[in-house]
């Protein structure tokens, strides 16, 4: 795995650090790493919410609560940054 964001990483990283005002350089969220749970960024439930709720604001993407594909979807910079780009509308 790489270490390094690709541009729309990068994108998405400012989006993570901006939406949930995390006080952290968005360089500093690497691809791989976790972003929710005690590993990597430590996110909680309440940021998936209102993260979800920025992705649909910003990027034109439903992403329901409960959905079974979330835990895949939020596992890290990488998985989220390509399920955005994939599924955006805008």
């Amino acid at each position: 795995m790489s270490h390094r964001q690709t541009d729309f990483q990068q994108e998405i990283a400012n989006f993570l650090i901006e939406s949930l005002q995390l006080e952290m350089p968005a360089a500093d969220i690497t691809p791989d790493a976790t972003l929710f749970g005690s590993e990597g960024l430590g996110l909680d439930s309440i940021d998936i919410l209102e993260l979800a709720f920025a992705i649909q604001k910003r990027y034109g993407i439903t992403i329901k609560s409960g959905d079974s594909n979330n835990v895949n979807i939020f596992t890290s910079l990488s998985t989220l940054s390509d399920y955005i780009q994939q599924h955006k509308k805008v």
